[in-house]
C-alpha cells in the first residue's frame, strides 16, 4: 500500500473516476489493439454502455481511432478500436560519450527520421547543435499542412539526473556536472524537454513495452553495462528515483576500496571493475601475459573496442575469452548487491558485452550466487538485452508519450 502524503496530496473529485476509467480504457486498447467495444467491456467486467462516453470522448480528442471490423457470426460487425500514433511524434535523443543519435519517431515506435553526430566535448555545443538538428527533422516533419505534431522531447544522458529540474548532477563519462540541459535546450527549439538516465530510460522502455511479456513485469531491475555502469528498479510498475531523484547508482557503490580507479575519482566502484573500458585494459593485461590484472593505471594509444574484443572471443582467442570471463565475473558481484537491495523479479542486463552472453553468463551467474544468501535470490533470473542503444531511444520516446496513458495519482 501507499501511504497517503498529508503535505502533498490531491483530492479526489466527481471527475477523478472517470479520469482513472479513461486511463484504464487506454491501456487496454493499446495492449489488446484492435480490440472492439464489447470485448473491452469484457475486459472490464462492465456493460458496454458504460464505456460508451468514455469511447466517444477518445474518438473526439482523436487518441483513439476506429479502424476495421471484426468477424462476428451475426448481425453488424463491430468496428474495432486501435490507439492512434500516426501523427502523434516525439523526438528522442540519446547523449554518448563519443556520438549522440536524434530520432524522429511516432508513439508507437516507428523511426522517421534518424541522425548520428560526433558528441561536442562542451555542453553548450551540444545544445547548440541539437538545437539546429531537432528543428531541421520538425520542420521536414511537422510542416504547415501536416497533421503531425511533436509532443516532446526525450533526452537520455550517461549520468545522474534531476528529472524535476532537467539538470544532468554528474556524467563522470562526459566530463559534466551540474549542466541545465532541460531548459537550454527547451530554448532553442520551443518544444517541452524531459531528459533521464540512460539506464531509466532503458527500463522505461521495458515497462511501457508490449513486446513478449514484459507487460506483466513491474518489479524488475534494468543494469546497463556501457561506458558506466547504471541501474534502474522498477517498483509496483513504477521507478524508483529516492528523494533527490538520484536513486540506482550501484556503478558507484565500492565493491574494493583498494581497487582500480573509477571516472568519478573513487576507487573499486562496480564501474571501475565492469565497464567496457574495464574489459578492454582487462583483455590489454591479458594479452601481455600480466599476473597482476588491476584495471587502472596509465596506458598508450587508444583501447580496443569492446566489440573488437567480443570478436576475437568468438573466433576463440583466449586472452579475449579470459577478460570477458572476469567481467562476466565482475557484473556478478555487482548483481548480488542489487539482488540483495530491491529483490527484483527479474534483472535485464543490457550493454554491447551481452553479445558474448555465451562466455559471460556463467561466471555471472557463480558470482551472484556466491554473493547472495537465499535460494530465491540466487535463483533471479538475468536476462540479457543487446539493444542497449535502441532500448535508450525507445525509453527516450517514452518519456514523451507514456505521460498518456500513466496511472492518475491521487492522495
Amino acid at each position: 500500500m501507499r501511504k497517503i502524503n498529508t503535505r502533498s496530496f490531491r483530492l479526489a473529485t466527481r471527475s477523478t473516476y472517470r479520469e482513472i476509467n479513461r486511463t484504464i480504457v487506454l491501456n487496454l486498447i493499446r495492449e489488446h489493439q484492435p480490440i472492439s467495444r464489447a470485448e473491452l467491456a469484457r475486459r472490464m467486467k462492465v456493460g458496454r454502455a458504460s464505456l460508451t462516453l468514455i469511447v466517444r470522448e477518445l474518438l473526439e480528442s482523436s487518441e483513439v481511432i476506429e479502424s476495421g471490423t471484426a468477424v462476428a457470426a451475426r448481425g453488424r460487425r463491430p468496428m474495432l478500436l486501435r490507439i492512434r500514433t500516426s501523427g502523434r511524434l516525439a523526438t528522442a535523443v540519446d547523449i554518448r560519450p563519443t556520438h549522440t543519435s536524434v530520432v524522429l519517431a511516432d508513439f508507437g515506435g516507428t523511426v522517421l527520421k534518424r541522425e548520428v553526430f560526433p558528441t561536442p566535448s562542451r555542453p553548450d555545443d551540444l545544445v547548440r547543435e541539437l538545437g539546429v538538428r531537432i528543428n531541421r527533422l520538425l520542420a521536414a516533419e511537422t510542416s504547415p499542412g501536416t497533421a503531425a505534431t511533436c509532443h516532446g522531447i526525450g533526452v537520455v544522458v550517461p549520468g545522474m539526473v534531476d528529472r524535476r529540474g532537467g539538470r544532468v548532477l554528474y556524467a563522470p563519462r562526459l566530463g559534466w556536472r551540474d549542466v541545465d540541459l532541460r531548459d537550454a535546450l527547451a530554448a532553442h527549439v520551443g518544444i517541452p524537454v524531459i531528459v533521464e538516465s540512460a539506464p531509466i530510460a532503458c527500463a522505461l522502455a521495458h515497462l511501457w513495452s508490449l513486446a513478449g511479456d514484459s507487460r506483466t513485469v513491474n518489479n524488475f531491475a534494468y543494469v546497463s553495462v556501457s561506458d558506466g555502469v547504471g541501474v534502474a528498479m522498477v517498483i509496483g510498475g513504477e521507478v524508483l528515483r529516492g528523494e533527490a531523484h538520484t536513486a540506482g547508482e550501484f556503478g558507484h557503490v565500492s565493491l574494493d576500496p583498494y581497487g582500480p580507479l573509477c571516472a568519478c575519482g573513487k576507487r573499486g566502484c562496480w564501474e571501475a571493475f565492469a565497464c567496457n573500458a574495464a574489459t578492454s585494459m582487462r583483455y590489454i593485461s591479458e594479452v601481455a601475459g600480466a599476473k597482476n590484472s588491476r584495471v587502472d593505471g596509465p596506458r598508450r594509444g587508444p583501447l580496443p573496442p569492446i566489440e573488437e574484443i567480443v570478436r576475437r572471443a568468438k573466433r576463440g582467442e583466449r586472452a579475449a575469452e579470459a577478460a570477458l570471463a572476469a567481467t562476466g565475473r565482475e557484473i556478478g558481484r555487482g548483481l548480488a548487491a542489487v539482488v540483495s537491495a530491491i529483490n527484483p523479479k527479474r534483472i535485464y542486463l543490457g550493454g554491447e558485452v551481452t553479445a558474448a552472453w555465451d562466455l559471460i553468463e556463467g561466471p555471472m551467474r557463480e558470482a551472484l550466487v556466491a554473493g547472495t544468501i537465499t535460494e530465491a535470490a540466487r535463483a533471479t533470473p538475468v536476462l540479457a538485452d543487446r539493444a542497449l542503444t535502441e532500448y535508450r531511444l525507445l525509453g527516450a520516446i517514452a518519456l514523451v508519450a507514456a505521460p498518456s496513458y500513466a496511472a492518475p495519482r491521487v492522495g
